[in-house]
């Protein structure tokens, strides 16, 4: 039995495996039908998860959108938004950014032990500051999560946070979201970075749906035994965190 929250990876990507482009403006990906996808995912999620560097480009509020579905988690008891969470090893961090000034739920920044005092004293009371250890392994932040009460964790980037959850076989499931276009330079952040990964030639990773999203296509793949078994998927489970 694996003893963890349930983990979903969403991406978006360039045909050619681009998260964006070399340099300003950020570049979309995602059309209006897969964000209101991405919602939903969000919406059935207890916590989500990006790193800090995703933070400082993109500046994202990191809530559920719609307003029914808002309305929905907290008939259940639950905030409108799920938790907010982001990692950190320097603890270059903006108290001004969106994730620290929107939305009435908890936000949670990870960081190594000894970097905990300094930016405690930074955030103030806007986030609680968590100390893992002298470097941030992804198994212990899920694990603290999981003992905070962490059942669904969507993780949304960036790059690499994305290549350390799957290198360290911590995703259960991936939808990857695929925009109509290439990007095509060298310069620009992929969404994988090198490292050796539970599925490869050898062992490929089972693709369980496959949807057409208006000009992009989505491709989820099963990567545990409990993404593969009937009812597995993210979508249609119940949160477990108290509003």
């Amino acid at each position: 039995m694996i003893d963890r929250p349930y983990v979903i990876l969403n991406a978006a990507m360039s045909i050619d495996g681009y998260l964006d482009t070399a340099s300003p403006p950020r570049l979309a990906l995602s059309n209006a039908e897969d964000f209101d996808r991405v919602d939903e995912v969000r919406a059935q999620s207890d916590a989500i998860l990006v790193g800090a560097r995703t933070l400082r480009l993109d500046n994202p509020r990191l809530l559920v959108r719609s307003e029914e579905r808002r309305s929905r988690r907290e008939a259940e008891g639950l905030p409108p938004s799920p938790w907010k969470v982001t990692v950190t090893s320097t603890g270059d961090l903006d108290p001004r950014s969106q994730f620290f000034t929107t939305g009435h739920t908890t936000k949670l920044v990870y960081c190594p032990r000894s970097e905990a005092r300094g930016i405690r004293n930074r955030l103030g009371d806007r986030a609680t500051v968590v100390g893992l250890g002298e470097t941030i392994e992804m198994t212990d932040l899920v694990g603290e999560l999981r003992d905070r009460g962490v059942r669904t964790l969507l993780v949304e980037g960036g790059g690499s946070v994305i290549t350390q959850f799957l290198s360290s076989d911590l995703v259960d499931e991936l939808q990857l979201a695929i925009a109509p276009f290439f990007v095509g330079d060298p310069r620009a952040p992929r969404l994988i970075g090198g490292g050796r990964f539970p599925w490869n030639p050898d062992r490929p990773a089972p693709l369980t749906e496959t949807r057409r999203i208006g000009d992009m296509v989505l491709l989820r793949y099963a990567l545990s035994e409990r993404s593969a078994a009937p009812g597995g998927s993210l979508l249609g489970r119940s949160t477990g965190l108290p509003g």
